[in-house]
């Protein structure tokens, strides 16, 4: 026999009533100051105050009927029993997971193709490299970092150390030697993975707040030694001409022997463009299968216990010192490789790309998304990355809060306000449930409240 649907229960006109007014109320207290009125230069260089009600009052009413649409069809749907819940859910998650990955990977691989028959040449670059190359560099980088912070539980502040060292192995080696992306890309990684395992010694009886700030201290030193140490790498002014990366030799330039001649082809930009935004893909995906692999052998299983408790990891034989070296190397390894493209992208690099604000939003990606999460470091990457590069298309808001509003000079207060939403809303970040390596006979999801992250 077949189980009625459950009732949608009825709607309490009157507290709906009240909950739009209090909306209202709440709207017009907030927008008014901003919105409603305007100060404006007359011809005699006085600001005089103008009102606006009629955005104002848009602005209200749009946030009205969005907060009485929730409440009737969202908020007032009817519970499911728990085991129907619980069928739902699992169904859906097992799909999910299952075809997931090959459809996000299949969308990322068509994605420069999807942009460049839809905008052109012209009007596709900006598309690939601000939102698509830009982003896969944060996502890498998040990855790295999330070996360090979400699978070993040891806070680094001084990650972008480790992304600097990549970017002026690449740099120097390439101007000074003549030696070719491909060859220093893994160099790169590897003396970047060097001075993890230098910062890993100094900092292996250290935990929580202090080793934040010995890790944070380091960052800040390489980037004083950048700044200072002319002679060695230009100081404030950088280093410039840094080679490009070529396509089994080919360069993207414009020559005879360029790939647009090679290939018949017209010569555009757009062309290095994809060929880099596919070689960051293949890093990020290269480090996103390494990251599986370990976090499934012994290694991953010592880094997840050092995580929960270093003591109990003492007493089942395994060697605390280099688990946390071996986090540490690993990660800051990816944090080279992603150095080292970034240096060859953009052809010139300084230490202001290094800075603490760097570390931070790496950071605030991975504890966003979901210490240990990888699909939430993707998510986080592109609500912030992408979030930010919007803002630099939004003119149209120009329109309300006048022509020399700048949106972009409100990026550090919207990436503030979505770190303190994000945490209020999901305290363990966006993904916070956790598959465990080791099960007996079945996985389940543990929650992420039962998991210690960050705490090494």
């Amino acid at each position: 026999m077949a189980t009625p649907a459950p009732a949608r229960p009825s709607l309490d006109v009157g507290r709906i009533a009240r909950d739009t007014l209090a909306t209202m109320v709440v709207s017009v207290a907030i927008f008014a100051p901003f919105i409603g009125l305007v100060t404006v230069q007359n011809m005699e260089h006085q600001l005089i105050l103008e009102t606006r009600w009629h955005l104002l009052a848009a602005f209200v009413a749009t946030i009205v009927v969005v907060r009485i649409l929730l409440t009737v069809f969202v908020w007032n749907r009817p519970k499911k029993t728990k085991k129907k819940a619980a069928e739902t859910t699992g169904g859906a998650l097992a799909v999910a997971k299952r075809w997931s990955t090959p459809f996000f990977i299949g969308l990322l691989a068509v994605y420069p193709m999807v942009i460049l028959g839809a905008l052109g040449a012209g009007g596709s670059i900006k598309w690939i490299d601000n939102f698509g190359i830009q982003i896969l560099i944060y996502i890498m980088l998040g990855w790295g970092l999330n070996i360090v912070v979400g699978l070993a539980g040891l806070l680094d502040l001084g990650y972008v150390a480790f992304y600097a060292v990549g970017a002026y192995s690449y740099a120097l080696l390439a101007k000074n030697f003549g030696l070719s992306f491909w060859v220093l890309l893994p160099l790169a990684g590897i003396l970047a993975s060097f001075w993890g395992i230098i910062l890993g010694f100094p900092v292996l009886r250290l935990r929580g707040d202090y080793l934040a700030i010995v890790t944070l201290a380091f960052g800040e030193i390489i980037r004083l030694v950048l700044i200072n140490w002319v002679d060695f790498s230009g100081g404030y002014a950088g280093i410039s001409g840094i080679p490009r990366p070529t396509l089994l030799g080919i360069p993207f330039n414009a020559s005879d022997s360029g790939f647009a001649a090679t290939f018949g082809l017209d010569f555009s930009p757009i062309h290095r463009t994809i060929f880099l935004y596919y070689v960051i893909l293949a890093l990020s995906l290269l480090t996103a299968w390494v990251t599986i692999r370990l976090r499934h052998m012994p290694i991953g299983r010592a880094w997840e216990a050092l995580r929960e408790d270093e003591i109990a990891c003492r007493s089942l034989g395994i060697n605390t010192t280099n688990t946390k070296l071996t986090a540490f190397a690993t990660g800051a390894m990816f944090a080279g490789f992603a150095g080292s493209f970034f240096a060859a992208r953009q052809g010139f690099i300084s230490p202001e790309s290094f800075t603490f604000m760097e570390s931070a939003q790496i950071l605030a990606i991975v504890v966003l998304g979901g210490m240990g999460s990888l699909s939430g470091v993707v998510i986080a990457s592109v609500a912030l990355v992408g979030g930010f590069e919007l803002m630099r298309e939004m003119d149209f808001l120009k329109l309300v809060f006048g022509p020399d509003f700048d949106p972009t000079q409100y990026r550090q207060l919207l990436f503030g306000l979505a770190m303190v939403v994000i945490m209020l809303w999901k305290p363990r970040g966006i993904i916070s449930t956790r598959e465990p390596t080791a099960f007996l006979k079945e996985s389940k999801a543990v929650s992420g409240s039962l998991v210690k992250e960050g705490h090494g």
